[in-house]
């Protein structure tokens, strides 16, 4: 069985017919308009040729109409690979009822240039008075005006428009003022959105038939934004927007270098050029990747990414070359900013002011606004900034050309095709005095990334095959559906003492267990650019080191400073208290013979284990903890119903790892066309464990999903119980729930150590509806393995019991004739419970899991 389906990445973009009516569309008499703009830049002009031919031949009369033509012509058979049918096709389309298509040209090769001249000539043919060119930020923006204003003062290309062009050299302007026939329009999204002082409203009501609308950075309108700030709630609305029939816009064009949502490429796509041909021609600067490195620690990395630095000024000399350090959020950016800075005071031995202005910060923080503008003076020779510390959202529309080194800092922050395309993407640009030969870029990334990077790189697509899990419709098992009610609170944060607090601390042994050293040693770091061609790099790595007697200093003044009052410290000389300190000597003492025992010569010791020393005293010195804890206060019930359920894949590989797809006898009628495709290749497969599919009668699968997954061996135990014949006669319904975003119950749970408390929640695994008389029972199941009463478990269940009780008392309140249950279970207790599920028992609040038993035990221990 094929679990994932590999694609050519450009085997993804649709055709556009070039057989058109070229008395209906004369695109002939700006040929040479189009060689002036793009000065020689080939896929410059074919992308604006694709864009005109689609959007003015009058072939096209939308993306579905677009999409079907290209299914018909059975030259690419890659989307009848990808899509089951072309409705399957169809159902994945962003924006399928308008002209609308994207166009992916990687970073760096002018898509301003593209921009403007599909402005121009849309304007000249007459098929539109009007453009509008959106972009996701005041950085963008001012770079398109400014371009699109070159462009307008060009002679060359003036004289260049067709004598019979409706509108010539368009005005630019943004959309503080209002917007004429014949006008482009460049705005960033946060703009239309503003009540006042803005005419995107009054300029463009009801004339969405004349607009061109043309988005730059697309991939923002398609893919999840994070935050709540205006600017992400805007970027969030972006789709809304190019929807809203108050405007009714007939066409759109989103252009990105970055046409991926997550892993999953765009669908739309109608002319791509890649970052690869981008390299291979050098247009853009070649890759230089991470492909091994093993070192983790932070100091090591600060040290290779300094030598990098130090050797992209020597090889660039001409110009200063800048390192960008990016992370996924503004207070990792902040904390990076503080360390690099901290690190070039100590390594270049630096004032706080010197530092200052060597770094820059650049985030969505009101503090760190006014550097974006910044952005525009770092490629100066004499500008100071050589670091630049950014918020990965932020990275586009800097036209910064002398970055030779970029670093994600978070891996796992940059994990998607997406995410990695758009780093390197900050570092493309070539500078004038290097455009031979072609320089590179040098990416600092973990080496785990590398197998991203090359999938990139090669450009192939790998699509997991997956099951769908949806409720169900038109089908007899549609009367399975059911509502549970549920139940929002206001919180409240407050502290507690902790309890527990230890007394004596014995260190009579005489030492403590340090690790083997070396206080300088060579590391070496290997990388792999986009021609294959591997190369390796050895930095000196200079290791912190402390005195023995800084060490024992540090360790005397902090017990002596420190309130360490009722505890003893228990040394080979004798005890000691707060009121009789051990002397200096004999801390000394503790740490050389540590030393010895590993064989650490000299004077000095490398920071892990100064900080294993410091870190053995600081447990006497450590006081006794506060614990964060939240009140609740319910609000009013509200109702969630298993028809809005969202849906659910499984990939098929996880079929091989204990995971099992259930479906019903009548499956050939309940499931989409690729859901049965897939099931019947699933079910077919005898080399997949005999769990990986499992077929129930209809009349016993009492569940509102035409699909249901398990992961574990639990939870399909469960599954099977439930659709067992006596089991199922006394159930109306059940749910196996999502993971996320179905019911959702929040829970607090306390660091190590109790200084913290951080609130987050989980779905419970199973709703089991049961009726008994007029009132509606729902029993709510939490699944997990025998004997696991790890914390987190003991806090769930805490907050859940306490959840459902305060939910029944609210319900009883409103006259709801419903009572919710809710249990841990594990498959040791299935055997009571499915007993007291027959027998009645189980409704009346008479059953105990032996897990909730050993949860409850630890709970009483504590």
């Amino acid at each position: 069985m094929e679990e994932i389906k590999r694609y050519k990445t450009s085997d993804l973009v649709l055709k556009i017919d070039t057989n058109y009516n070229p008395t209906q569309l004369p695109l002939h008499d700006w040929e040479r308009y189009i060689d002036i703009l793009v000065n020689g830049r080939q896929y410059q002009k074919e992308a604006i040729k694709n864009v005109i031919i689609y959007f003015a031949s009058g072939i096209y009369s939308n993306t579905k109409d677009l999409v079907e033509k290209n299914w018909s012509d059975n030259s690419n058979i890659e989307f009848k690979n990808r899509y089951s049918s072309l409705d399957d096709y169809q159902s994945y389309l962003q924006i399928p009822h308008k002209l609308s298509a994207s166009i992916d040209l990687a970073t760096g090769t002018g898509k301003s240039y593209v921009i403007y001249g599909i402005a121009q000539i849309m304007l000249g043919l007459g098929l539109v008075d009007r453009v509008l060119v959106l972009c996701p930020s005041l950085t963008i923006e001012d770079g398109l005006i400014g371009k699109f204003t070159e462009l307008t003062a060009d002679n060359k290309l003036l004289k260049a428009i067709p004598e019979n062009s409706k509108w010539k050299n368009p005005s630019i302007k943004s959309a503080d003022v209002t917007i004429k026939e014949g006008d482009i329009c460049v705005e960033n999204i946060h703009a239309v959105y503003e009540t006042t002082g803005s005419s995107i409203r009054d300029s463009f009501f009801k004339k969405g038939g004349t607009t061109l609308v043309l988005n730059d950075e697309a991939h923002h309108i398609y893919n999840k934004v994070e935050g709540r700030d205006n600017e992400s709630k805007n970027l969030k609305k972006w789709k809304e927007f190019l929807l809203n029939p108050e405007f009714d816009f007939k066409y759109v064009a989103g252009f990105t270098g970055t046409a991926y949502i997550d892993d999953e490429y765009f669908n739309d796509v109608i002319y791509r050029y890649s970052l690869r041909q981008a390299v291979d021609d050098k247009m853009v600067k070649m890759v230089d990747y991470v492909s091994k490195d093993d070192d983790l620690d932070i100091d090591i990395k600060f040290q290779k990414i300094y030598d990098n630095h130090e050797h992209n000024k020597q090889n660039y000399r001409k110009i200063k070359p800048l390192t960008i350090l990016i992370t996924k959020d503004i207070t990792n950016a902040k904390r990076l900013h503080s360390d690099i800075s901290e690190y070039l005071i100590k390594q270049e031995n630096l004032t706080e002011k010197e530092a200052e202005e060597k770094t820059l910060i650049v985030t969505s923080h009101n503090d760190h606004k006014a550097n974006v503008r910044k952005l525009k003076e770092v490629d100066d020779y004499d500008n100071p900034v050589e670091w630049i510390v950014s918020v990965s959202m932020l990275t586009e529309g800097w036209d910064v050309k002398n970055v030779f080194q970029i670093v994600p800092w978070e891996d796992r922050a940059f994990n998607s095709k997406l995410l990695i395309a758009q780093v390197l993407g900050r570092g493309l640009r070539i500078p004038l005095e290097y455009q031979t030969p072609q320089p590179k870029v040098r990416i600092f990334n973990h080496d785990a990334w590398s197998r991203n990077i090359k999938g990139l790189v090669d450009e192939i697509l790998e699509i997991e095959k997956r099951l769908v899990s949806s409720p169900i419709e038109n089908s007899d098992r549609e009367q399975y559906h059911f509502q549970v009610h549920h139940i929002d609170y206001s919180k409240k944060a407050t502290t507690k003492e902790a309890t527990k607090d230890h007394k004596a601390f014995d260190y009579t042994k005489g030492f403590i267990e340090l690790q083997s050293q070396v206080e300088e040693s060579e590391k070496e770091s290997e990388y792999t650019d986009f021609s294959g061609y591997v190369s390796s790099k050895k930095t000196l790595i200079h290791y912190n080191t402390y005195t023995v007697d800084e060490i024992a200093n540090k360790i005397v003044n902090e017990l002596k400073v420190r309130n360490w009052e009722g505890k003893i410290l228990k040394l080979p000389t004798g005890d000691y208290s707060k009121e009789k300190l051990p002397p200096k000597d004999e801390i000394v003492k503790i740490i050389r013979t540590s030393m010895d025992k590993v064989g650490i010569k000299g004077d000095r010791l490398v920071e892990k284990n100064r900080n294993k020393i410091l870190s053995s005293f600081n447990t006497l010195l450590r006081k006794a903890g506060k614990t964060v804890v939240y009140l609740r206060e319910a609000k009013k019930p509200l109702t969630i119903s298993t028809k809005n359920i969202n849906r659910e894949s499984l990939a098929l590989g996880n079929l091989r790892h204990n995971s099992t797809v259930f479906y019903s006898s009548d499956y050939k009628i309940e499931i989409n066309d690729k859901n049965y495709e897939l099931l019947k290749i699933v079910i077919e497969d005898e080399s997949l464990p005999r769990s990986a599919s499992k077929e129930i009668n209809k009349f016993l699968f009492k569940t509102p999903l035409d699909l249901t997954f398990s992961k574990a061996t639990p939870e399909r135990k469960f599954i099977l119980e439930l659709c067992e014949t006596n089991n199922a006669a006394k159930i109306d319904s059940w749910l196996k729930s999502r993971d996320m975003n179905f019911y959702s119950i929040e829970y607090s749970i306390t660091s190590v150590g109790g200084k913290h408390s951080k609130i987050q929640s989980f779905n419970p695994d199973f709703f089991i509806k049961l009726k008994n008389g007029t009132t509606e029972h729902y029993v709510v199941i939490e699944i997990k393995a025998d004997g696991d009463v790890s914390d987190e478990n003991k806090a769930k269940l805490r907050y859940g019991v306490q959840h459902f009780k305060d939910l029944n008392k609210e319900l009883e309140k409103q006259g709801v004739k419903e009572k919710y249950h809710f249990h841990f279970l594990s498959p040791i207790s299935y055997d009571v419970f499915f007993d007291h599920l027959r027998n009645g028992k189980l409704i009346k609040y008479e059953f105990k899991s032996d897990l909730e038993d050993k949860l409850l035990a630890k709970q009483d221990e504590e």
